[in-house]
């Protein structure tokens, strides 16, 4: 039987579920009721989309890392899962229009089961990488997709040159997924071995 095997090469011991102390109530609708992150009670393969993002002006808390063990967990449930930076991922699909492997590069977005795009809405886009998304992400309507932003989305729609393409796509990924608002601290600082007693320590979320 084969593996199932983690795509790109972020994942790190970190992005478990297990090694994570929650301080606060699962979010209604998203890790409460969609998945328990202690027994991972979901099947990977169910259709489904989640947004994480802190609020805007204030440290960055673990979205990444709960992003991570997000997939972690669809890993270890059979699923195949891609995770990377936003950035890195329209970089790869501009090198696609360049030497005409657009198609085969987005075919290899689409495949895997769940994809996590870290970082989403960083930045203004041009109308390539606003065409790319939109490709993107209507090609995943049937898959799972998992976004980290520091935006809230009220704040996506200017990034995007084209409104017709901007509403078109945010209505994709808002009215379809479940949000989940951090507002813990961020995580950074205590992964520096001088702010840590115990190396063991598991990261908090308050």
């Amino acid at each position: 039987m084969r593996q199932p095997m983690l795509k790109i090469n972020l994942f790190t011991i970190l992005g478990r579920f297990e090694r994570y102390v929650i301080f606060y109530p699962n979010p209604p609708g998203f890790l409460g009721q969609s998945i328990n992150p202690h027994t991972g009670r979901r099947h990977p393969s169910s259709r489904s989309s989640a947004r994480t993002r802190s609020p805007a002006g204030r440290p960055s808390p673990p979205k990444t890392h709960i992003a991570q063990a997000l997939g972690h967990l669809a890993v270890r449930q059979g699923a195949q899962v891609r995770f990377a930076k936003t950035s890195r991922i329209l970089a790869d699909l501009a090198g696609g229009h360049a030497d005409r492997t657009w198609e085969k590069r987005t075919r290899e977005l689409v495949r895997p089961d769940v994809l996590i795009l870290d970082d989403f809405a960083m930045r203004q886009l041009n109308a390539t990488q606003a065409d790319d998304l939109y490709e993107l992400v209507s090609e995943r309507q049937k898959r799972s997709l998992i976004i980290t932003s520091n935006r809230a989305p009220s704040d996506w729609h200017p990034l995007f040159p084209n409104p017709v393409v901007a509403e078109s796509l945010l209505d994709r990924l808002i009215n379809t997924s479940h949000q989940a608002i951090m507002n813990g601290p961020c995580y950074r600082p205590n992964k520096h071995p001088r702010n840590r007693t115990d190396k063991q320590d598991s990261p908090k979320i308050k």
